[in-house]
């Protein structure tokens, strides 16, 4: 494959807006033209550069972003949050899981658990799933009505705007992988001992309906990607890929960011330091 494949990866990964998504097993192993040795070397870059923004953002104190990270189980969340986002300063950066709701957060509406862990100003929040689970989990476990589930798309929109106009920066990350790929990083979960607490038998019944989650996420997808909180689909059956593309988003989107150093309400020139 060639070189010039590589290209602007973000602009290739990036859902648009208004168009619906495929998501189709061969192309969870596409590396666009990257072999593992330079991709592994530009990652190193992308996370010195992240490290850098993410301590400027921390001064300015005038934007945030917030990383939606999805995926089916087995996906590699936990192991992309360890690799990519290891490389900002805790101090900025926090890590939210969402599991299944609580009683009190069923009380309310489903984004209230949500909204309370968006980041403060010159933060970065990852969600290790979210608000996306009720449009996914609760569409394919029949948990609300039908009339319930499709109204969220539009819902989420609106709050992921509402986020967007406040400044926050919102980038969603989907880690796709294949069928086969699941199998493989199930069957090495149950052979490991180190690993074997993360798996779960009820995932199995979700492996067997692998076709309407599929559907699921394509909707989600489709519907929820937007010029303001886009979506992006990473090929995440190879890791050193998966880290290269999520590492180079990030850097592009916080790059984008009309970042400052603030002016200090002293003159420098005019202290000394004895």
């Amino acid at each position: 494959m060639a070189r010039s494949e590589r290209g602007d990866l973000p602009a290739k990964l990036r859902v648009p807006p208004g168009k619906a998504c495929k998501l189709r097993d061969p192309d969870a192993s596409h590396t666009y033209g990257w072999d593992r040795a330079a991709a592994e070397a530009v990652t190193a870059d992308n996370l010195r550069r992240l490290g850098e923004l993410q301590f400027k953002m921390y001064a300015d104190a005038r934007h945030a972003v917030l990383v939606v990270l999805q995926a089916i189980d087995g996906g590699g969340k936990d192991s992309t949050i360890r690799r990519v986002f290891g490389a900002f300063n805790p101090q900025g950066c926090n890590v939210v899981a969402f599991k299944a709701p609580s009683a009190e957060e069923l009380s309310r509406d489903f984004l209230w658990r949500v909204h309370r862990h968006v980041p403060a100003r010159g933060q970065v929040t990852v969600f290790n799933r979210s608000h996306y689970e009720d449009v996914l989990v609760a569409r394919v476990d029949e948990l609300v009505p039908r009339a319930v589930w499709s109204a969220r798309y539009a819902q989420i929109n609106d709050f992921e705007r509402l986020l967007a106009e406040s400044g926050t920066r919102v980038v969603k990350i989907f880690l796709h992988i294949s069928h086969k790929e699941q199998k493989l990083r199930f069957e090495e979960r149950l052979a490991t001992r180190e690993k074997q607490w993360k798996f779960d038998p009820a995932d199995l019944d979700k492996r067997r309906r692998w076709a309407a989650y599929r559907q699921a996420f394509e909707a989600a997808l489709g519907r929820c990607s937007t010029p303001h909180a886009p979506w992006y689909v990473i090929p995440a059956d190879r890791k050193w890929f998966r880290d290269l593309a999520v590492s180079q988003i990030l850097r592009r989107e916080i790059e984008s960011l009309p970042l400052e150093w603030p002016k200090p309400a002293y003159d420098p020139s005019k202290i000394r330091v004895v």
